[in-house]
């Protein structure tokens, strides 16, 4: 049984899924806006470009999101996102990619169970933590 993250973005799922894509090296695989969709009446006008639902595949993992109604976003807390790569240099360059523009609350650094680890929020608020294991 699959479980994936569903993400809650502040009319920034779009630009968001994008950057992840290219960061993380996955595909999107679904980016539905409000506009077209019976939600649509639901949601201001101005708002309707905005994205309904969105799926990001990465490897065998499936990030999701949307953008909330104006108004009714909340900072996510209480979480993190977990990103596992296959090497210390994978870890590294996907790190400092999601940490500009964010907030590191933990350097990368080898620990005493990971050969890379490090905590941040990204600039669209998500929770991250990347991790590189050392080998079996």
């Amino acid at each position: 049984m699959p479980v994936n993250a569903y993400l809650e973005f502040d009319g920034r799922c779009e630009e968001a899924f994008r950057f992840y894509e290219r960061t993380l090296g996955g595909k999107i695989e679904a980016m539905l806006p409000f506009e077209g969709s019976p939600a649509a009446e639901q949601m201001p006008a101005g708002s309707r470009s905005k994205i309904l639902h969105a799926m990001l595949r990465i490897g065998d993992s499936m990030l999701m999101g949307s953008d909330g109604a104006p108004g009714t976003y909340t900072r996510p807390q209480g979480f993190h996102v977990c990103a596992h790569f296959d090497t210390a240099e994978e870890a590294e360059r996907a790190f400092r990619a999601l940490a500009e523009g964010g907030t590191v609350t933990m350097p990368i650094a080898e620990t005493f169970w990971a050969l890379r680890y490090g905590m941040l929020v990204d600039r669209f608020g998500t929770p991250w933590m990347v991790n590189c294991s050392p080998p079996a």
